[in-house]
C-alpha cells in the first residue's frame, strides 16, 4: 500500500537578489518516510527545509501540507518542528523546561508536561538527566534534547537540518541509528539534510540528490547508488571510475579501447556516453586474462581494504576498492562483470 503525501511542493522557485537558490521544483513526501535531502553546499537543500518550515516564502510555486496550500501559514502554526545543526537550545533552563517549552506555551496541564517530557526522555536515552544544566551536557547528548523538544510538541513532519554534523565520527554513526529507529517507532516524517553520502544512504527511505538548486534524481539509497542518472550524482554518491563510451548497440559499449558487454539499452547506435563502473566492482585478475590492464601505480591501506590507482596504457586511471593487494608497479588486470558497467547519457550537469 502506498502511503499518503503529506508535502508537495510544485514549480517552486526561490531567489535572493537576483541569484537562484531553488529552481522549479516538484517533490512529494509521503507520511511515515525518512526522507534526505544531499547535496553539496548551496545546492539549495537548507533553502528548500526553511520553505517548508515557514521560514522563508517561495517566490513560484505552492507547497501543500496534507492537500492544503500553507504558503500564507506562519511557521509557528504548521505541522512542523525543525531540529537545527546548532541546537539552540535555552542555557538558562535544564534538561526537562528546555524539552517542555513548547508545551507551557500552550499551556497544557503539568501532568501532561511531565507525562510527555518523561515519554520523550526516555525515547532519547536520557532518563535521570531531568535536572541537568544543558550547558554540561556533552554534544551528542545536547543534540538528543533538542530533538526531543521538537518531538514532545507531536509535529506531523520533523525537519533536521544537518544535526550531526557537530559530532565526532563514533558518535555520529551512533545517531545515525538512533534517530532512524526513532523515526520508525514515532512513525513521523522526517526530513533530514546533508552534504554527507554515507549518512544519507545508510538513513533514509528515500534520497533526493541536489545541485546548484535543482533535483538530480529521487529514488531509493540502492537506486541513486547503483543506477545514478548522471556523471554528478555517479561522482557525488560514493566513488566512481567515469570515463568515456560509445554505445556501439544494446547491451555492447566500447570504452579504453575494448568492446565490453552491458546490461543497458535504450541508446543510439553509436552514441556518445559516459560509462561508470564503481571501485569495488573491478577485480584483480592475470593481465592476460583481462581487457582492461594496467600498472599499479598508488596502494593506500583503508582498513577493510585497499585503495588502488591503477593506470592503464591509454593514461587512464582506475580507482580499485580491493581485499587483495598487488604492489606499486605491478602490471594487473582488472575484471569486470556486464552488471557492473553503468551507462548514461552524455550530459554534465
Amino acid at each position: 500500500m502506498v502511503s499518503e503525501i503529506i508535502v508537495q511542493l510544485k514549480g517552486v522557485s526561490k531567489y535572493y537578489d537576483d541569484t537562484p537558490a531553488l529552481t522549479d521544483v516538484d517533490l512529494y513526501i509521503r507520511k511515515n518516510e525518512f526522507v534526505t535531502l544531499l547535496g553539496p553546499s548551496g545546492c539549495g537543500k537548507t533553502t528548500m527545509l526553511r520553505l517548508i518550515g515557514g521560514f522563508e516564502k517561495p517566490d513560484t510555486g505552492t507547497i501543500t501540507f496534507n492537500g492544503q496550500d500553507i504558503g500564507n501559514v506562519p511557521s509557528h502554526k504548521r505541522k512542523v518542528n525543525t531540529v537545527f545543526q546548532r541546537y539552540a537550545l535555552f542555557s538558562h533552563l535544564n534538561v526537562f523546561e528546555n524539552i517542555a517549552f513548547g508545551l507551557r506555551i500552550k499551556k497544557m496541564k503539568e501532568s501532561v508536561i511531565r507525562e510527555k517530557v518523561s515519554r520523550m526522555l526516555e525515547l532519547v536515552n536520557l532518563q535521570g538527566y531531568e535536572k541537568r544544566d544543558v550547558n554540561s551536557l556533552s554534544g551528542g547528548q545536547q543534540q538528543r534534547v533538542a530533538i526531543a523538544r521538537a518531538l514532545v510538541n507531536e509535529p506531523d513532519v520533523l525537519l533536521l537540518d544537518e544535526p550531526l554534523a557537530a559530532l565526532d565520527l563514533k558518535l555520529r554513526k551512533e545517531m545515525q541509528h538512533e534517530l532512524k529507529n526513532m523515526q520508525r517507532q514515532l512513525g513521523i516524517t522526517f526530513l533530514f539534510v546533508t552534504h554527507d553520502q554515507e549518512e544519507a544512504l545508510s538513513m533514509s527511505d528515500t534520497v533526493v540528490v541536489m545541485k546548484d538548486g535543482e533535483i538530480q534524481q529521487i529514488g531509493t539509497p540502492e537506486m541513486i547508488y547503483n543506477e545514478p542518472v548522471n556523471a554528478f550524482v555517479a561522482d557525488f554518491i560514493g566513488e566512481s571510475n567515469i570515463v568515456d563510451g560509445i554505445m556501439r548497440q544494446d547491451y555492447l559499449v566500447e570504452f579504453a579501447g575494448n568492446l565490453f558487454e552491458c546490461a543497458d539499452s535504450g541508446f543510439a547506435r553509436d552514441e556518445l556516453v559516459d560509462v561508470v563502473i564503481r571501485p569495488e566492482d573491478l577485480a584483480l585478475m592475470p593481465p592476460d586474462q583481462a581487457k582492461l590492464k594496467g600498472v599499479v601505480r598508488s596502494v593506500n591501506f583503508l582498513g577493510v581494504h585497499y585503495e588502488m590507482i591503477v593506470e592503464g596504457a591509454d593514461g587512464t586511471e582506475w580507482l580499485v576498492h580491493s581485499t587483495l593487494m598487488e604492489p606499486v608497479g605491478t602490471m594487473v588486470g582488472l575484471g569486470l562483470e556486464p552488471m557492473d558497467i553503468h551507462i548514461m547519457k552524455k550530459v554534465r550537469a
